[in-house]
C-alpha cells in the first residue's frame, strides 16, 4: 500500500509538471500581448490625436507607436484584431492628417513572412514537446511500477532468504561456553565437507537439527558457525517470514526456500523462531484450513523427502519447544535436538574472553571473578555487560575498563540506571532504608538463602526506591527449603516497616506478588505441599494459540481450588511469622543497617558482613570516609574563609562610608 501510494504521488507530480508549464507559457504569451493599457485606451490615444507615428504588423497584430508627448519612446502593443483596429482608428487618423497637412501622422503597414510566424510558434512547440516527453516518461514509469507490482504480487511466493557474506562468516572459534553443543554439530560440518565418508557406511546424516534454549544463549551464532566451518551456503530466514495475509503464500515460500537450497547444495537452511509456524496443529482459530497449518504441512513434506533435498540440512532455533507440533520432532525431520543452556562459570569466563578481545582491560579486571559474579547471565547478557562497562569507562574519560566499571555495569544491567537526581522526602527515605534493611537482615539469618551483595536506597529502574541484591549460587535446582527461606526474605521489607515505623506501605507490593507466586508454584506446580500432596494442578503450557484465560477450564474441582488457596495463605502466614521473629530478635541489627543506609545510601557485601558481625564498618571504609569528609570539610572551610573575608571587607567599607571616608569611593 505504501508503494502504491508513493507511485500515485509520483504520477500526479509528473502530470502536474506539463500542465503548469503550459499554463505559464500561455500566461507569458498573454502578458506579452497585453501592455499596461487596455485596447480601448490605445484606441482613445488615436482618437484624441496623441499618436505622432505608428507601425502595424498586419500578420501578427504588433503595433509600435510614439506619442507627441514622448517622441523618443516607442511603445508596443498587440491588437486582438487588425481589421477591427484599423476600422476604429482610420477616421481619426485621416481627419488629423487632413487638418494638419504639414505635420501628418506617419504610419506604416507591413506584412510578416512565414518564417517570422514560425519563430513566434517555437516557444509553443517547445512547451508541447517538453510536456509530451514528461507525460511519456511518467506513463513509462507508471507502467514499470505496475509491472513491479505485478511481479511482486506474483512473487509473493518467493522467499527472500538472507545469505551470510564471507566477511561476516563465523567459526567455532567465535563460539564459547558451549563445548558440548559444538561437538554435536561437528558431525554436520564433516558431512558437508565430505558426505561420501558417511554414505559409504550407510549412515544418514540428520535432516534437521533443532536448537533449544533460552534467548541469548547463542543458538543463531552456533548455526552460523556451522556454515562458516563447512564453508557452505547459509540461508537464514525467520519463521514469521512465512506468514502472510494471502492464502497459500507460506507454503509457496517453503517450497521456494528448499528449491533455492537444493540449487546451492550442500547448504544449510536456518529457520529462526520456528515456533511461529511450527506450533500444534488444530489449536488455532482457523481450523484445518488455517494458513499457518498449511505452511507447517508444506514444511513437513519438504523435510520428509517428498521433495529431493539431499545435501540440505535444516537447522532451527526456538525457546518454546513445548508448543511445537509432534510431527515436526519425529525422526526423519528434526532428528536431533540440542539444548543450548545458560553457560556455567567456565563457560561464562570463555565468553568474556571472546567479547573482551578488542576491549582494553585494566590490571585489576579478573574475568574469572566476573564469571563467578554473573551467575544466570547468557552470552548476550555478558556481551551487553562488557559494552556497558566500556561506555562507563568512556564517560569517565578512562583509557581502559577497570573493575569499578565492571561492577557498576553488573548492577546497571540487573537493576537499571541510578537516579541520584531524584530526591525523596525524609519520610520516604527512612521508609526505604528500613524496608531494604529488613530484606537484608532477614536473609542473613537464613541457612538456605543467597548472601547479600549490595544494599542501596538510591532509586533505580522503574519505580524502585531502593534494592537489595543477592549473590546467587551455581545450582541447577531449587529446593523446598530454599524457596521457603526466599519467602522469609521477601517478607522482610513489610515486617521491618511494621516494626520500625508502626505502619506499612505499598512498597512491598512486588515482594508479596512474587512470594504469592512462589507459594502457588510450590503447591500446584511442584507438589511441595504436605496438605495437598505431590499432585500437579498447573497446566499453563497447554494454551498454545489462545490466551491463558480465554476458554480456560481448570482440570480440578472448586473444592481443590479452595484447598490450594488455603494452603497458599497458610504458607504466606508462616513465612510472615518467621520473618517477624527473626527481626524482633535482631532489631538492633535492623536499626544499625537502616541508620547506616540513611547516612551512606549504599552498603556493599563486605560492609554489610562487618556491620552484622562487629557492629561497625571495616577500618579501611571508615578511613576512606574520614578522608572524604576531611576533604569536604577543607573545601567548606575555604569557602567559609572566603565568605568571612568578603563579609569583613564589606563591613569595613560600610564603616568607612558611615564615617564619611572617601577611600572607598576613590577605590
Amino acid at each position: 500500500m505504501n508503494n502504491m501510494s508513493k507511485n500515485w504521488k509520483s504520477a500526479i507530480f509528473y502530470i502536474l509538471i506539463p500542465i503548469v508549464l503550459v499554463v505559464l507559457a500561455f500566461t507569458f504569451a498573454n502578458n506579452q500581448n497585453k501592455a499596461d493599457l487596455k485596447y480601448s485606451e490605445v484606441v482613445n490615444l488615436f482618437k484624441t490625436n496623441q499618436v505622432s507615428e505608428f507601425e502595424l504588423d498586419l500578420t501578427s497584430g504588433t503595433l509600435s507607436y510614439e506619442l507627441f508627448s514622448k517622441p523618443d519612446e516607442t511603445q508596443d502593443y498587440r491588437v486582438p484584431s487588425v481589421t477591427y483596429f484599423l476600422d476604429d482608428i482610420r477616421d481619426s487618423v485621416n481627419a488629423y492628417n487632413e487638418a494638419h497637412p504639414d505635420a501628418q501622422i506617419e504610419y506604416n503597414y507591413k506584412q510578416s513572412n512565414s518564417r517570422n510566424w514560425f519563430v513566434n510558434l517555437i516557444p509553443y512547440l517547445l512547451i508541447i514537446v517538453v510536456g509530451s516527453l514528461l507525460v511519456w516518461f511518467m506513463m513509462k514509469k507508471m507502467g514499470d511500477t505496475m509491472n513491479n507490482e505485478t511481479n511482486r504480487t506474483l512473487g509473493f511466493g518467493r522467499v527472500k532468504a538472507k545469505t551470510v557474506e564471507d566477511k561476516n562468516k563465523k567459526t567455532f572459534a567465535d563460539v564459547a561456553g558451549c563445548d558440548e553443543e559444538k561437538a554435536e554439530l561437528e558431525e554436520l560440518v564433516e558431512f558437508l565437507k565430505d558426505p561420501q565418508k558417511f554414505t559409504d557406511l550407510g549412515a544418514r546424516i540428520p535432516k534437521g537439527v533443532l536448537l533449544v534454549g533460552p534467548p541469548g544463549t547463542g543458538k543463531t551464532l552456533l548455526a552460523k558457525a556451522v556454515a562458516g566451518e563447512a564453508d557452505a551456503p547459509f540461508l537464514s530466514i525467520s519463521g514469521s517470514d512465512f506468514v502472510e495475509m494471502y492464502v497459500g503464500v507460506g507454503a509457496s515460500r517453503v517450497r521456494d526456500l528448499f528449491s533455492q537450497a537444493i540449487k546451492k547444495a550442500p547448504a544449510i537452511v536456518f529457520i529462526d523462531e520456528i515456533d511461529a509456524v511450527g506450533r500444534h496443529r488444530g489449536a488455532g482459530t482457523g481450523g484445518g484450513n488455517d494458513e499457518r497449518e498449511q505452511t507447517l504441512n508444506q514444511l513437513l513434506v519438504e523435510m520428509d523427502g517428498f521433495g529431493t533435498n539431499s545435501g540440505v540440512i535444516v537447522i532451527a532455533a526456538t525457546n518454546r519447544p513445548d508448543v511445537l507440533d509432534p510431527a515436526l520432532l519425529r525422526p526423519g525431520r528434526f532428528d536431533r535436538q540440542i539444548t543450548v543452556n545458560r553457560p556455567d562459570t567456565q563457560g561464562r569466563e570463555d565468553i568474556l574472553k571472546v567479547h573482551s578481545k578488542n576491549k582494553p582491560l585494566g590490571p585489576d579486571v579478573n574475568l574469572k571473578d566476573i564469571a563467578q559474579l554473573t551467575i544466570g547471565f547468557t552470552g548476550a547478557d555478558l556481551e551487553n555487560l562488557l559494552n556497558e562497562a566500556a561506555l562507563l569507562a568512556a564517560r569517565r574519560h578512562k583509557k581502559a575498563i577497570t573493575d569499578e566499571e565492571i561492577q557498576d555495569a553488573i548492577t546497571r544491567v540487573e537493576m537499571g540506571t541510578e537516579k541520584k537526581s531524584h530526591k525523596y522526602s525524609d519520610k520516604a527515605k527512612k521508609l526505604t532504608a528500613y524496608h531494604e534493611a529488613g530484606h537484608a537482615v532477614a536473609s542473613y539469618f537464613l541457612e538456605n538463602h543467597d548472601p547479600v551483595k549490595e544494599i542501596s536506597i538510591i532509586p533505580r529502574g522503574l519505580g524502585a526506591g531502593g534494592y537489595t541484591m543477592y549473590q546467587p549460587q551455581e545450582e541447577n535446582y531449587t529446593s523446598k527449603n530454599e524457596m521457603l527461606d526466599s519467602l522469609v526474605s521477601m517478607m522482610g521489607g513489610r515486617v521491618a516497616e511494621a516494626l520500625a515505623l508502626d505502619d506499612i506501605s505499598t512498597g512491598a507490593s512486588n515482594d508479596l506478588q512474587r512470594a504469592t507466586q512462589i507459594c502457588r508454584d510450590m503447591v500446584a506446580k511442584y507438589g511441595m505441599s504436605d496438605e495437598i500432596g505431590p499432585v500437579v494442578y498447573s497446566d499453563e503450557n497447554n494454551e498454545v494459540f489462545l490466551g491463558k484465560d480465554y476458554g480456560h477450564v481448570n482440570n480440578y474441582s472448586e473444592e481443590t481450588s479452595a484447598r490450594i488457596d488455603e494452603e497458599i495463605e497458610k504458607m504466606m502466614r508462616k513465612a510472615y511469622e518467621r520473618t517477624l521473629n527473626i527481626l524482633k530478635e535482631n532489631y538492633d541489627k535492623l536499626e544499625l543497617i537502616a541508620q547506616t543506609l540513611l547516612s551512606r545510601e549504599k552498603i556493599n557485601a563486605e560492609e554489610f558482613d562487618s556491620l552484622m558481625k562487629t557492629g561497625s564498618l571495616p577500618e579501611e571504609t571508615v578511613l576512606a570516609a574520614e578522608a572524604a569528609d576531611q576533604t569536604e570539610a577543607e573545601t567548606d572551610d575555604t569557602a567559609v574563609s572566603e565568605d568571612i573575608t568578603q563579609n569583613l571587607s564589606e563591613e569595613s567599607a560600610g564603616e568607612q562610608i558611615e564615617n564619611g571616608s572617601d577611600d572607598t569611593v576613590d577605590e
